[in-house]
């Protein structure tokens, strides 16, 4: 993944798309430590649909079937808990 963030053209093309998404409310990169490459990232997304959600994911830039995989949750208050394993 360290490759693919390199890659600036790719990465001014992910910033462009999570930008455009308003439906992306918040999201940013996950770490253990600072300054360590971080192993992913967590948005907080309000969409109708669960392929709303997934789209958005896989339309990503960074985003990249072989390197990646993704969960949506759903959070309590706005339906029955639950945790579906993607990708």
């Amino acid at each position: 993944m360290t490759k693919i963030r390199a890659n600036k053209t790719r990465r001014m093309a992910h910033i462009a798309y999570v930008r455009a998404n308003p439906s992306l409310q918040i999201g940013g990169p996950m770490a253990i430590r600072p300054m360590q490459d971080f192993p992913g990232a967590i948005w907080t997304v309000e969409a109708e649909t669960h392929a709303d959600v997934e789209n958005l994911v896989v339309k990503d830039p960074y985003y990249s079937p072989a390197l990646r995989r993704y969960q949506i949750s759903v959070p309590k208050q706005d339906a029955e808990p639950k945790s579906v394993p993607q990708g």
